[in-house]
């Protein structure tokens, strides 16, 4: 039978992958992000599996909170992407730390 802990395993293994996505490929800027909703989605299966052991409802409404915010995020995230590739045409994060008003 899967556990508790077979759930915060699955977490921590995705939160570590995101995290070492941050930090080892600072080049691209859509691997960031990527890295970023890797990281939200082991905290949602965290909240859902404390939600769902602890048999309350209140861990899988922050869950979807936080869904909602991964979404607005890279939806914002890949706007602000496409504009600053049409400018500079390059999506390069050493180029973007160059933006200016």
């Amino acid at each position: 039978m899967i556990g508790l802990q077979h759930y915060i395993t699955v977490s921590a293994i995705l939160f570590v992958l995101g995290v070492l996505g941050i930090f080892i490929n600072r080049k691209n800027i859509i691997i960031i992000l990527m890295s970023i909703e890797l990281i939200l989605l082991s905290v949602n299966i965290n909240l859902v599996a404390f939600s769902a052991f602890l048999g309350d409802l209140v861990g899988q409404v922050f869950a979807m909170f936080v869904l909602t915010v991964a979404a607005a995020e890279a939806a914002i995230g890949l706007a602000i992407l496409v504009i600053f590739f049409r400018g500079r045409a390059t999506i390069s994060v050493d180029d973007a730390s160059r933006m200016r008003g």
